[in-house]
């Protein structure tokens, strides 16, 4: 609708988790490294917790990209199932038979069998939701850790969820699976310098310049009104854009990113203010050719100039 408008080649906020739109934060790369080495045969468990829309879903599709083909990884999106259709669904994923989807100890021997394989590949099961896990799935996951082979080889377990999965391993009943948990990272809500980075780095992978999109004030109040996380920043810019389209206006200024978040019901108030740095202050003065940029630097592989 406003691609060309703005000199994109694609829409740069669609909110399906595309790994290519994947901006790495340090704490996102931390992730992602956390999420390959658990995936790539670590015996125990890795956990990931963030507030929903931080990026874990999209981390967790560029993990298994890079996964090797020597793994097979079962990916449980929708976790509220019961023991039967727990089983069903692991067994089906690792290609056991379908008597082992319907018969745990059947599916127990086809476990070790596999694991006991030198030349089988790696076993390992992601977990999205996990703080929607019934308590019962979350004791047959702490048993599937149990399971090893004589030369050393178990399934690779990953839990993803948001911060009340956090809080549900600390409860009494669960502290045996968080004896298991080996590896642990969580994602925080973007700071406004990771903001202003974050829409640089997916215009620059829809094949446009940030700067001829947003306005420097507009970028803080969409951070403002964000809270820092990055799916919302998504739909404002998104819904900003296409305002800004109808109103034939290059760049995109504070007052329409004000008028979406009042649309979206996210009033200013719902986010402190953010201070402006001196220097920010100083170069407001400066004639605009002469300014330097509000953020610059690299991101990811990518360096970006926001003014």
């Amino acid at each position: 609708m406003y691609e060309s408008f703005y000199g994109l080649q694609e829409r740069p906020f669609d909110l399906s988790p595309n790994p290519r739109f994947l901006c790495f934060t340090p704490q996102h790369r931390e992730a992602l490294a956390h999420l390959e080495y658990g995936l790539a045969g670590r015996p125990g468990v890795t956990v990931l917790v963030g507030e929903a829309g931080t990026g874990k879903t999209t981390l967790v599709r560029k993990a298994l990209q890079a996964s090797s083909s020597e793994s097979t990884i079962v990916h449980l999106s929708n976790p509220t199932l019961t023991r039967a259709e727990f089983f069903e669904y692991l067994a089906a994923g690792f290609g056991f038979t379908a008597e082992a989807g319907r018969s745990k100890i059947q599916f127990l021997r086809e476990l070790e069998a596999a694991l006991d394989n030198p030349l089988a590949p790696r076993l390992a099961l992601i977990v999205d939701e996990a703080q929607s896990v019934p308590y019962e799935l979350l004791e047959e996951i702490r048993l599937l850790t149990n399971s090893e082979s004589s030369i050393g080889r178990s399934i690779a377990v990953v839990l993803v969820g948001q911060p009340e999965l956090g809080r549900r391993l600390d409860e009494a009943r669960l502290r045996q699976l968080k004896q298991r948990v080996v590896l642990r990272c969580e994602l925080t809500p973007l700071s406004l310098k990771d903001t202003a980075a974050y829409i640089a780095a997916r215009v620059k992978t829809a094949g446009g310049e940030a700067v001829r999109l947003f306005s420097r004030d507009a970028v803080v109040q969409i951070h403002q009104h964000s809270n820092g996380i990055p799916r919302v920043i998504s739909v404002i810019c998104d819904n900003a854009l296409v305002n800004g389209f109808a109103a034939d206006q290059k760049p995109v200024g504070a007052a329409t990113v004000m008028d979406v978040c009042r649309s979206l019901s996210l009033p200013s108030s719902a986010a402190k203010p953010t201070p402006v740095p001196v220097a920010v202050r100083a170069a407001e003065t400066l004639p605009v050719e002469s300014r330097a940029p509000m953020f610059s630097g690299v991101f990811g592989r990518r360096r970006f100039s926001f003014f």
